[in-house]
């Protein structure tokens, strides 16, 4: 999440930091050189890059939701 965000706007209090979680442990799989605690600068990375994060997250996320109400 951007700078300045500080988690508010989420439906569930605390989740900012399972999501940034979550955002470093899929750029980590791709690949993309941005490390926790880089205090969310990311400047240095495509757009390219910055999307196919945000891109796996949410097909991660509907595999998820999928699983959970199919029940498996």
């Amino acid at each position: 999440m951007a700078a300045g965000q500080g988690g508010k706007g989420h439906v569930i209090k605390g989740i900012h930091r399972a999501m940034d979680n979550f955002k470093y442990e899929v750029a980590r799989e791709l690949n993309i050189p941005v490390y926790q605690g880089s205090e969310d600068y990311w400047g240095n990375i495509s757009s390219r890059d910055c999307g196919a994060v945000g891109g796996h997250m949410v097909r991660k996320m509907i595999e998820m939701a999928e699983k959970q109400i199919g029940g498996k």
